[in-house]
């Protein structure tokens, strides 16, 4: 990847699924950074649900989107706004999806549409869905870590399935401060560290790929030429 591979971990979401909200603010940590601290949880939603939904279908192409499951966050964490027929699960996003050492974990102003293939929504979502979870139950990122790790280490969080990836192609994306919207591409997760197994970040190979340590796996990324909605991407 040019410049640096974005740490964002894809959010994967189930059908139906709700996570409780126990507070509107999330919490103050003493911690250094652009974005030391949680912010107010208005700055993490998007107030029209429609917008929200148009937003999280933009990560792909129409011919996958229009039939996809949508989620969306609210107060109440992530639920259906959709239901889908193709096994496919659109959403933006936010922040959190980053491992919890990345300084933009709080960064408000990250919105990533994902488009999740039906074994990526059903073995990778759990992990932004358990992260999901504990911010909005106010936990810090120090808490947040170890409960991951407590979650791998006891067999709570499923195994990536063969061929788990997601469409991020949204014009509209915004990553991270340092280039928002970046690259259409696609992303594909691996357990473990498999970065070796595609030859990734080679000379010459359009792969490129970033192991995740606290999520156990290895992201692959690959570049595509043009946004969901067909126009070229010039960057």
């Amino acid at each position: 990847m040019p410049k640096k591979l974005p740490t964002l971990v894809a959010f994967l979401c189930v059908a139906g699924v709700a996570l409780l909200v126990a507070t509107p603010l999330l919490p103050a940590q003493a911690q250094t950074g652009p974005y030391p601290v949680a912010a107010p949880l208005d700055q993490y939603l998007i107030p029209d649900q429609a917008s929200e939904i148009v937003l999280a279908r933009s990560a792909a192409p129409a011919s996958i989107s229009d039939g996809a499951e949508v989620l969306v966050l609210g107060r109440d964490g992530y639920t259906t706004a959709v239901k889908g027929g193709n096994g496919f699960v659109c959403l933006v996003e936010r922040s959190w999806g980053k491992s919890t050492d990345d300084a933009e974990f709080w960064n408000p102003k990250v919105r990533a549409p994902h488009c999740l293939n039906a074994p990526a929504a059903k073995t990778y979502l759990p992990i932004f869905l358990m992260k999901t979870k504990l911010v909005m139950a106010a936990k810090s990122k120090e808490e947040i870590a170890r409960a991951l790790k407590s979650a791998w280490d006891s067999n709570q969080l499923p195994t990536l399935e063969p061929n788990a990836m997601c469409y991020m192609m949204s014009k509209d994306q915004y990553l991270q401060d340092d280039g928002g919207h970046w690259h259409p591409h696609m992303m594909w997760y691996v357990s473990g560290d498999a970065e070796k197994s595609w030859g990734a970040n080679l000379a010459g190979v359009p792969a490129m790929s970033g192991y995740v340590p606290q999520d156990r796996m290895t992201v692959f990324l690959v570049l595509v030429n043009h946004w969901s909605d067909g126009t070229p991407a010039t960057h």
